[in-house]
């Protein structure tokens, strides 16, 4: 199982890369394989502004369909493009090209709610 040291978890099962005042968040490798091949995603909240916990994405595997929780609050003012046309991104790459949404934090102090790498690593296994 792939879990990247310089990432925050929820336990939800997404994941949070912090970048100055901004946040990239996508879900981890074991939600991934969890849900297998993923075919779809939707991000029904692109300029919204959300609270920690909502809903910001759908993700639709071959046999089941997903909810993706802001881990962090924040405006929702990126969609990662290349998973209009290729969702597997998130499966071949989580935590990289298969990003899923860039947020601009409005309350970066809830990133101390989240869980480190050896916390998630505990949490799941």
């Amino acid at each position: 199982m792939n879990i990247k040291e310089n990432l925050k978890y929820a336990k939800t099962h997404e994941w949070v890369r912090v970048d100055g005042d901004y946040a990239y968040i996508g879900i981890s490798d074991f939600a991934q394989s969890e849900l297998g091949d993923i075919v779809y995603v939707d991000v029904p909240t692109l300029g919204e502004k959300l609270s920690s916990g909502d809903v910001f994405a759908t993700i639709e595997a071959v046999k089941t369909v997903s909810d993706a929780y802001l881990p962090i609050s924040g405006e929702v003012i990126e969609f990662n493009e290349a998973l209009a046309t290729n969702p597997e991104l998130i499966n071949k790459d989580p935590y990289g090209e298969g990003w899923i949404v860039k947020v601009k934090m409005t309350n970066p102090a809830e990133l101390d709610n989240l869980l480190s790498a050896d916390d998630y690593k505990a949490a799941i296994m």
